[in-house]
């Protein structure tokens, strides 16, 4: 069944979501800080809005998808949010990822104005978002979930409900703990097999066939080998996340011994200017600390 949708940020994930969308037979309206992605949406055969109060006038469902907390907090409870705008009963699907408190607060407020809403994070970058097989963990009612399922599977592959809201994102900061360990640990072992004078790309397809084989090695081995750091996904923003990760497992008493030697290791990256580019280039990092010499960036 086709919805009427609006997609509150269109950035390096947002617009290929909200083209699938399109592709899947929902009218959608984008609306972005910039002009080019909306314009690339109406190419796709979306539509285009120049606010958000325009993109969400007629909307059945509203997504947003914006890079931390604070734009959260703007797009859909500020002055001329979303929810001061979206017309009573609509659901609100916030994509972002962000800490689980503020996504509670999102829900309570959506509810006070008499909307629904779910936290819906995702997993799988921007390849994840471009060929529709992101992993979504999903907080919030299950009716809710339910009536959102079809839009969830025009944009990934993994959609599971996790529990009430909030939960979205508590899964979502431990998928960010796992993932930036693996990225350090396959920095690691890429500069010690080359070190070594192994043949690097045969030593990943072999060890990506076995028990060390994972989507980090196989979705980041090819940024490793060529030193090609294009941002899937930002160094800031996985900085931010590992933030996020952190103060959740010190709020319910968890250790986090590995967690806490990465988030150190990604704030490294980021002071020494690495923010802007793809979380892979992590292997930056161990280069500099095994005395090489590291290329600048930009």
């Amino acid at each position: 069944m086709s919805r009427k949708i609006a997609f509150i940020g269109l950035g390096i994930m947002g617009k290929p979501m909200a083209v699938n969308l399109v592709r899947a037979g929902h009218h959608v309206t984008g609306y972005n800080l910039t002009r080019e992605p909306i314009d690339a949406l109406v190419a796709a055969g979306g539509h285009g809005a120049g606010s958000i109060a325009e993109a969400v006038a007629d909307a059945e469902v509203v997504i947003t998808m914006v890079p931390a907390d604070p734009q959260v907090e703007q797009a859909i409870l500020g002055e001329d949010g979303v929810l001061a705008h979206a017309r009573p009963g609509t659901l609100v699907i916030d994509m972002s990822s962000i800490t689980p408190q503020t996504s509670i607060r999102v829900d309570a407020a959506a509810k006070a104005a008499g909307l629904r809403s779910l936290d819906a994070p995702v997993s799988g970058g921007e390849a994840g978002a471009v060929e529709a097989v992101l992993s979504i963990m999903v907080g919030g009612a299950d009716a809710d979930f339910a009536e959102a399922k079809p839009l969830f599977d025009a944009l990934g592959t993994t959609v599971v409900h996790v529990g009430p809201a909030g939960a979205g994102q508590t899964v979502k900061a431990a998928n960010q703990l796992i993932v930036a360990v693996n990225i350090q640990v396959l920095a690691e072992a890429v500069v010690f097999l080359e070190n070594a004078g192994v043949d690097l790309a045969a030593a990943l397809d072999v060890l990506g066939g076995g028990l060390a084989g994972s989507t980090v090695l196989n979705r980041k081995k090819g940024n490793m080998l060529a030193r090609e750091f294009a941002p899937g996904f930002r160094i800031d923003l996985h900085h931010k996340d590992m933030g996020i990760v952190t103060d959740a497992a010190r709020a319910v008493g968890a250790a986090l011994p590995l967690g806490a030697v990465a988030a150190q290791l990604v704030a490294s990256a980021r002071a020494n200017g690495d923010g802007s580019l793809d979380h892979s280039a992590l292997l930056r990092g161990v280069e500099r600390l095994s005395g090489r010499e590291v290329k600048q960036t930009g």
